[in-house]
């Protein structure tokens, strides 16, 4: 049994899609090589509108001037492509790229009766994706193709299993779908056609009527090749495509983009595939990529690492998101790239004292938001720094798993413990020969009773912009209380208060 995902007009439709301000306008596709340019291919309401096949560009806007005209892409149709050809890989392993917008899949061993409803969600999701695409069901590749055109066609006259309207065709009695089709469905080349035509042979069923011997004595291998497919061909093999390795997406932009929505729109269309790739290949991302090249011939590249990974599209695209609603580039973008790092997917049991994130990817959009209003520096988790100057700390990105407690220590810190003041308290001294006796701060103040010899400590005196000299006391007041007493340079400080 075999499947074809047809997607008709397949060039047009694939340039459409990148483009979020065409859905449902009147379209055509002109040819963008040739001299005299015409049209190739239109949407239903520019067919709607009088526009057809073969026209000129004036011709078919004096009939619509309303007309969307577009030229083929090769970078769209290359996205496209892959699009329709990781929705085959979800349906089949087995999926051949038969030709621009016809994927053929060998769906031996599906149950048969899952396999209409899986197409029509095949279908849809296409749909959803830019792509209006029908399916067809057969026993050979060809007539599965035959299927699923004759569906594009009728479009909504095929019923479905269900009773509802859907573009699916499951063909059962071949020879009952063959008979009507028109001869051109089997593809005779033009002189075998003329000739066909003035036989009289205008449908397969006619051509099929008359004894294949003759057809073979008359016309040789090409009248052979044709009655071949007048018939629905052989169960031939497929010439499969493997899976991709690698997950990127790129596309040069016909018109430079200078603001937001265009940009994220083509985004999300890459999203939307590359994770149905990462869903085949049973992978998770791990790590997002993105370089925007801009008009001046310089680019913008970034790199996401994600707290949890995941194929979910919805948080990719809410990762870029929130990325680019705050970046302001020196000029327009012309190209972008987006390359997906993949992993396998996170399996693992936590402690039982273990806690982790309910959304760490929300908690880290909330976080990438305020780092964008008061700067990446500013936002983490503190971290001591390795050194011998007081608070020195660093901010860190916090981690989506809390560890447990860290074990107690087996020698417990000896002393009281200091409460420090942030920021310290300025204070003012009272000296006796050289002794200070009285303290004054905007809370505390007091007759100093006793106090502990000087400490002083300093470091990074090889960086002149970091250098660092401070000297401590201890100090008790005579009315109670005992506190670290600090200078720097000249100012005197309260730097804390002891339990």
């Amino acid at each position: 049994m075999f499947a074809v995902l047809h997607i008709a007009d397949f060039a047009l439709h694939a340039v459409l899609r990148t483009e979020p301000d065409t859905a449902g306008q009147p379209a055509a596709l002109f040819a963008g090589t040739s001299k005299r340019s015409v049209v190739l291919a239109t949407t239903p309401s520019a067919r709607a509108a009088g526009v057809e096949l073969g026209m000129t560009a004036p011709q078919a806007v004096a009939r619509c001037p309303s007309l969307v005209i577009r030229a083929p892409r090769t970078d769209a149709e290359t996205e496209a492509r892959a699009t329709l050809l990781a929705l085959a890989f979800i349906l089949a392993p087995s999926i051949e790229d038969t030709a621009p917008g016809v994927c053929t899949l060998d769906v031996k061993g599906r149950d048969p009766a899952q396999l209409p409803s899986a197409l029509h969600a095949a279908v849809a999701q296409l749909a959803a994706l830019g792509l209006p695409a029908t399916a067809g069901l057969a026993s050979t590749p060809l007539l599965a193709l035959y299927a699923a055109r004759a569906a594009a066609s009728s479009f909504g006259s095929v019923p479905s299993s269900s009773g509802t309207l859907a573009p699916v065709l499951s063909i059962t009695d071949a020879l009952t779908f063959l008979a009507p089709l028109p001869l051109s469905a089997a593809d005779p080349t033009p002189n075998l056609a003329s000739v066909l035509h003035a036989w009289g042979l205008l449908t397969l069923g006619d051509l099929t009527q008359l004894p294949r011997d003759e057809i073979v004595r008359r016309f040789g291998a090409e009248g052979l090749a044709l009655w071949q497919r007048a018939t629905g061909g052989s169960n031939r093999p497929l010439h499969p495509v493997t899976p991709p390795q690698t997950f990127v997406a790129t596309m040069e932009l016909e018109n430079a983009v200078e603001t937001l929505e265009p940009l994220l729109f083509i985004l999300r269309r890459f999203l939307d595939r590359l994770t149905l790739e990462l869903q085949v290949s049973q992978h998770v991302a791990a790590e997002l990529h993105l370089t925007l090249r801009l008009e001046d011939e310089t680019t913008h590249a970034r790199s996401f690492r994600l707290p949890e990974p995941t194929a979910d599209a919805e948080i990719l695209f809410r990762t870029l998101h929130t990325h680019l609603e705050s970046l302001q580039t020196a000029s327009s973008i012309v190209a972008l790239e987006l390359r997906l790092t993949p992993a396998r997917p996170l399996v693992r049991q936590q402690g039982l004292f273990e806690t982790s994130l309910r959304d760490p990817h929300g908690f880290v959009e909330t976080l990438a938001r305020v780092s964008a209003l008061v700067g990446a520096d500013r936002v983490g988790t503190p971290q001591l720094h390795d050194t011998h100057r007081p608070d020195a700390v660093k901010l860190n990105s916090p981690p989506a798993l809390v560890p447990p407690p860290a074990e107690p220590s087996l020698h417990p810190p000896l002393g009281a413990p200091l409460r420090r003041f942030r920021p310290p308290l300025p204070a003012r001294l009272e000296f006796t020969a050289d002794r200070p006796t009285y303290l004054w701060t905007e809370h505390i103040r007091g007759e100093i009773a006793t106090q502990s010899t000087a400490y002083p400590s300093s470091g990074d005196w090889w960086q002149h912009d970091c250098a660092w000299h401070r000297t401590e006391w201890d100090v008790a007041l005579v009315e109670g209380g005992l506190y670290r007493l600090l200078r720097i340079d000249e100012a005197w400080f309260i730097e804390g208060e002891y339990d």
